[in-house]
């Protein structure tokens, strides 16, 4: 690293940074922003970058996290000092591999890092691991209680890691609310869709909750304050999220607004879309999982008065951060891509919510 980098770089004393996950979603805006600010950096994921991306300073490292000698390979063959733990199963997968991937990968990643006696592992969870409450906003004490297999799996990998914090290691923990960006795609393109393609928006509920979103650039800005502080103050849990938002009906209708469609955020009953999208999603007619539609007229905002007292401060309130992704999806989507519906980066096919957009066209 040069002095410079040094000069402008809170976390100087590392050189070597190894990112799990590493071609995802926020996998690669971490490996980017870490090379960026001149350190080196290994993606270690089960699939390689696509063509497109800027992978300049990243090296790739095929393993899964789950087998635990590839990863003590990748770790020794990167010299890394620290790690990011991104890699996860999402919810659209099966119960099984969403465990075995979310639980069994990070005691792989934790039990290699602490072979290699490296310094500092940061754990990406999930606010998914609240469930809902009455009481907002859920503060970091807050009882745990995870919707479905995914948020299950994370309250249990956050264990994991807690029993290594007990074994000496270092080990923060964060609890993202949904984040977006660049790159973004997943259930969010399906809103992108809709917008670029003159639909009113539909939403689960009237739209007078409050839904608390993150721009991936303050998560990463989060992580790497978790590199700089002294272990003494990060190794605990911390809630990340943005500190601007609206109600949910406010900042959708912000996006078509700065879309210039003339189409408007279209309330529902949400006992009757929830029952609708859970047969939709029995019949495998639609891509929403239940984490997506059973909590989405809830009120759902986190507290980050924690990490806010090291020093982090976010960037993007809820609708600078829909605008900015929209921006991107606008300039760069291609409708080619695959579409599979596993992870974040790539379209989801509608199902039967082609045909409701439609409808939501017409009027």
């Amino acid at each position: 690293m040069s002095e410079s980098d040094q000069e402008t770089s809170p976390v100087s004393h590392y050189d070597s940074v190894v990112v799990t996950g590493g071609t995802g979603f926020l996998g690669l805006h971490t490996c980017q922003h870490f090379a960026e600010r001149g350190y080196d950096v290994t993606a270690l994921d089960l699939k390689p970058f696509d063509a497109a991306d800027d992978t300049a300073g990243i090296d790739f490292v095929e393993a899964d996290v789950r087998d635990e000698d590839a990863v003590v390979e990748a770790f020794e063959r990167a010299n890394a000092d620290v790690v990011v733990h991104t890699a996860a199963a999402l919810p659209l997968w099966d119960d099984a591999k969403i465990r075995d991937v979310t639980i069994g990968g990070t005691r792989s990643v934790l039990w290699a890092a602490k072979e290699l006696d490296i310094d500092r592992v940061v754990y990406v969870s999930s606010t998914a691991v609240y469930g809902t409450h009455d009481t907002h906003p859920i503060t970091e004490e807050s009882p745990l209680d995870g919707v479905g297999p995914y948020g299950e799996a994370k309250i249990e990998a956050e264990n994991v890691c807690r029993d290594f914090r007990r074994m000496g290691m270092c080990v923060p923990i964060v609890r993202p609310k949904t984040f977006i960006g660049p790159q973004r795609l997943g259930v969010f393109q399906v809103l992108f869709d809709w917008v670029e393609d003159g639909a009113n928006v539909p939403l689960v509920g009237w739209g007078n909750n409050r839904y608390q979103l993150l721009h991936v650039k303050d998560l990463v800005r989060a992580i790497e304050l978790l590199f700089s502080r002294d272990e003494g103050e990060v190794n605990d849990t911390f809630n990340v999220g943005a500190t601007e938002y609206e109600t949910m009906k406010e900042d959708f209708q912000a996006l078509l607004d700065e879309a210039g469609t003339g189409k408007r955020v279209v309330g529902t009953p949400a006992p009757l879309t929830v029952l609708a999208l859970r047969v939709l999603n029995e019949l495998d007619l639609s891509p929403l999982y239940p984490w997506v539609y059973e909590t989405a007229h809830e009120d759902s905002y986190v507290s980050v008065e924690k990490l806010r007292g090291l020093g982090w401060d976010p960037e993007y309130s809820n609708e600078e951060a829909l605008i900015d992704t929209y921006h991107w999806y606008l300039e760069n989507y291609e409708p080619t891509q695959e579409q599979t519906g596993k992870d974040h980066r790539v379209a989801w096919d509608q199902g039967a919510l082609t045909l409701v957009k439609y409808a939501f066209k017409q009027f």
